[in-house]
């Protein structure tokens, strides 16, 4: 339609300007972010950062790391660093950059690292003959049980990896449970904030089930359903649910150790059948996965929930209380 109304080149040209404001703003943000010594400021300049970071992915036409630099990048982790401040009045927060090194070192610091990291990758690109890993993953995708590319390589090209980022997950959470009691529940909220909780959670696990299901043929998956129902149980704590939606301590421990059970068992039972470890039957490859993805989806979701409480549950080991 646009292309009917506007000479060709000038579309292009309205695209390279968007292009060019969103590298600009982009960066902007970033060097607000890192530069500013008021950590309640740093931490909304990074959330608004994720929002320009998954417009930015969109624009790279990659749909699934848009949803999960959205979800997980700018909302779940925009919710933990926020709930960390929660209870420190604004005289105890420390003054970044006032000790250690230099601000402007790190800077330079990590411009340095972009730099370099540019440069091996234009490396790396210049002296791949022609030979991409896209290409292989799209000649055999019809063999990996799903239609999505980034599904097949997440769950079947390398699963290893992905069976360790669970790992990563549920290390993650054990240190954010080790630190001792959660914190103490918010107050009970009021008649508007229950009425939107009351609209919002269906919706957040409705769009989580479906996000799940869509991942096999189009952009979605675990971690981005996961982060949908984290949303849920965030929206209940903040409503003063001091479970925030979770079973109790023993099905919290099943849901954590679920999604790498599910896969280990998933690869042993696969290569006692002949096969190699989460070499999937060419049959079976799209049930496996979509099981293997409902089992992440509920440890994502406890493990991002858990984080956001910031320590163990009422009820976790005898002698905890909420806020203790």
């Amino acid at each position: 339609m646009i292309d009917s109304l506007i000479d060709k080149d000038w579309v292009e040209a309205l695209w390279l300007i968007l292009d060019f404001a969103l590298a600009v703003l982009l960066l902007g943000l970033a060097a607000a972010a890192v530069g500013t010594r008021d950590l309640r400021r740093g931490i909304a300049l990074f959330i608004a950062f994720g929002l320009l970071v998954a417009l930015v992915w969109a624009r790279l036409r990659a749909p699934d790391l848009a949803l999960a630099e959205a979800a997980i990048g700018a909302g779940v982790s925009g919710a933990l660093l926020l709930a960390a401040l929660r209870d420190v009045p604004p005289s105890g927060l420390p003054s970044v950059g006032a000790r250690g090194l230099p601000l402007w070192l790190l800077n330079l610091g990590s411009v340095t690292l972009a730099v370099l990291l540019g440069w091996a990758l234009l490396l790396a690109l210049a002296g791949s003959d022609g030979i991409r890993l896209a290409d292989l993953a799209l000649a055999n995708l019809e063999h990996s049980g799903v239609s999505n590319p980034v599904t097949a390589v997440l769950l079947n090209y390398r699963a290893y990896d992905t069976f360790l980022e669970l790992g990563v997950v549920l290390a993650a959470v054990l240190g954010v449970l080790a630190l001792g009691p959660a914190r103490r529940s918010v107050r009970p909220a009021g008649p508007v904030l229950n009425s939107l909780i009351r609209l919002l959670l269906p919706l957040l696990i409705v769009t989580g089930g479906y996000l799940l299901w869509i991942g096999a043929t189009a952009p979605g998956g675990a971690f981005q359903a996961g982060a949908m129902l984290a949303a849920a149980a965030v929206l209940l704590r903040l409503g003063g649910d001091a479970t925030a939606g979770l079973p109790g301590a023993v099905g919290q421990r099943w849901l954590l150790a679920l999604g790498i059970a599910v896969f280990a068992a998933v690869g042993l039972g696969v290569s006692t059948g002949g096969g190699a470890f989460l070499a999937y039957p060419h049959d079976w490859a799209g049930v496996l996965i979509l099981l293997i993805e409902a089992a992440a989806m509920l440890m994502i979701a406890c493990a991002l929930a858990l984080a956001y409480l910031g320590g163990r549950p009422a009820g976790w080991t005898i002698g905890d209380r909420e806020g203790g």
